[in-house]
């Protein structure tokens, strides 16, 4: 594999018909955002730098960068999730100042935000009527009839009729409640769509939902602003492209000028250096097995069976809806399966999260936010939570040492902050999935459990999550890897297990003439 390899989630490509690109200069059409000079400080730190920005009527505007470039940033205060600190936004050729992003939608500019929006404890009809209860009721009594029609409406205005609003949101998975946002945007028909880093975590669906509103957006003379770290996906999906690099526009792309290496380039302002994926075709591990799971029932698995062998790294693929998640929170004792068992090489058996951390077991989730971190606690006890037994003498943690061993894992993973006590919430995606490995690495972890290890990361992240994974191979860690995007499983695994409808339907071996053709066959 190369360094010009690129992962795109379960390889799909947008198939809605797309019109001609209009490349007329920006100045004969209409723009409908205006940035000037916007700045944004988060204390000593400098998110946003004077930044400039148009967006056009009848486009699709990419902004690409590396985690903590400010994409994020940019668009939530366009999104009137938080104010600039200086700066002027002009909307429509006014001046625009939403007070919070309820009233930003109202007005015009609906985002699906880049991590979980929707509220777990009330029903997924609440969630979309979310801002706008006082059409749906009297008296702080709610008419839920009323607020489930309309909330059926939104949901069909997106193509899907195949979830009951009436529902807690609880029920739903992650992919399920990212549609629920969609719906909710949507539904306002807002002028401009804010897409942030949402196809990472949608299913194949939910991906093709996104990319026909995007175009049918576009087609109506309205705008949308597109944040992904896939390359090709943004290349084929955008009308044109900015890059910000360390808070700042470094340049604007119309489509003619779209070419991979120009943007990589850009984007990290050096070239990529090493390899991106393995540059090697072994494939050999010992024989030795440090994890078996034997006849796995329940949570949407059918009898799965599979061995780990120490120094391996083993890929799961499949589907979004396959069984591929839910096994990865049984193996580490998340959930319980209701048949079979797992067991580490001494015979324990993984019943509960407390034995698979005793047992040198550590799980990257896919959830990262809800499942894998504390959002409101500073990076230095996030890293420490799993490391507790490594650094506590006579039940006691010592100021001193809990500091040097934050300190070693935010050096080792470079994680970009103003120190160890800054909050994971202000963190960029990259930076929190930094945080979640540095926190199993620093426990001294011997089999990781990775679930979309690389999920919304920009790709020189990746490029060093890749070498990690290779390296801690090299040292004799074990790694499970689930992923929906097939490149990564191709370029990093040793071998290779598919699952379809909650069973493993094929094996695969490292082979270099391995192909995704092969795989999917096996998939759908």
């Amino acid at each position: 594999m190369h360094s010009d390899q690129r992962c795109a989630p379960e390889d799909v490509a947008p198939t809605a018909e797309r019109e001609e690109y209009d490349a007329s200069p920006v100045a004969a059409r209409d723009v409908i955002v205006e940035i000037h000079d916007m700045v944004k400080k988060f204390g000593v730190v400098t998110a946003l730098d004077k930044v400039n920005i148009q967006v056009l009527r009848g486009e699709i505007l990419g902004l690409i960068g590396e985690n903590g470039s400010g994409k994020s940033t940019l668009t939530s205060i366009i999104a009137g999730i938080q104010p600039p600190t200086s700066g002027q936004m002009l909307f429509a050729g006014q001046p625009w100042k939403p007070s919070s992003m309820t009233d930003a939608l109202n007005k015009g500019v609906g985002m699906i935000v880049q991590e979980n929006g929707v509220i777990a404890g009330i029903s997924i009809a609440e969630n979309i009527a979310l801002g706008d209860y006082d059409k749906y009721g009297k008296f702080g009594f709610l008419n839920k009839a009323k607020l489930v029609e309309m909330a059926t409406a939104a949901l069909h205005s997106i193509g899907v009729d195949d979830i009951d609003p009436s529902l807690p949101a609880f029920t739903l998975n992650l992919q399920d409640r990212k549609i629920i946002e969609i719906a909710k945007v949507w539904a306002k028909q807002p002028e401009l769509f804010v897409v942030d880093e949402t196809t990472t975590a949608v299913s194949q669906r939910g991906r093709q939902i996104l990319y026909t509103l995007m175009e049918q957006q576009r087609a109506a003379g309205k705008s949308v602003i597109f944040i992904s770290h896939d390359i090709d996906e943004v290349m084929s999906v955008c009308t044109r492209l900015t890059v910000l690099r360390d808070g700042s526009v470094v340049r604007s792309l119309d489509k003619a000028d779209f070419s991979l290496d120009t943007i990589k380039q850009l984007m990290i302002g050096r070239e990529l250096k090493g390899d991106y994926y393995r540059s090697d075709f072994d494939g050999s591990s010992s024989d030795e097995v440090v994890l078996s799971a034997r006849d796995l029932v329940g949570h949407s698995l059918d009898g799965v069976s599979l061995e780990l062998h120490k120094g391996e790294i083993l890929g799961i693929g499949g589907m979004s809806h396959c069984g591929m998640h839910p096994l990865g929170k049984v193996l580490f004792g998340f959930l319980a399966p209701t048949g079979g068992e797992v067991v580490t090489a001494d015979g324990t058996r993984i019943n509960s999260v407390t034995t698979a951390m005793r047992n040198a077991i550590g799980y990257v989730s896919k959830d990262r936010d809800t499942e894998a971190l504390l959002l409101r606690a500073p990076i230095r006890d996030n890293i420490v939570s799993a490391g507790i037994d490594k650094i506590a003498k006579f039940g006691l943690i010592w100021p001193g040492v809990e500091r040097t061993y934050a300190k070693k894992q935010v050096e080792d993973f470079q994680i970009k902050c103003t120190s160890d006590e800054q909050l994971v919430n202000q963190l960029s995606g990259g930076n929190k999935q930094k945080v979640v490995f540095g926190k199993w690495v620093g426990a001294e972890s011997r089999i990781m459990i990775l679930d979309c290890p690389t999920r919304g990361i920009d790709i020189g992240v990746k490029q060093a999550m890749y070498q990690l994974m290779y390296r801690l191979k090299q040292e004799g860690v074990s790694i499970i890897m689930i992923s929906e995007e097939l490149t990564e499983l191709i370029g990093m695994s040793d071998r290779l297990l598919i699952m379809k409808d909650g069973k493993i339907a094929k094996e695969f071996r490292r082979s270099e003439s391995l192909t995704e053709a092969q795989i999917i066959d096996y998939m759908v």
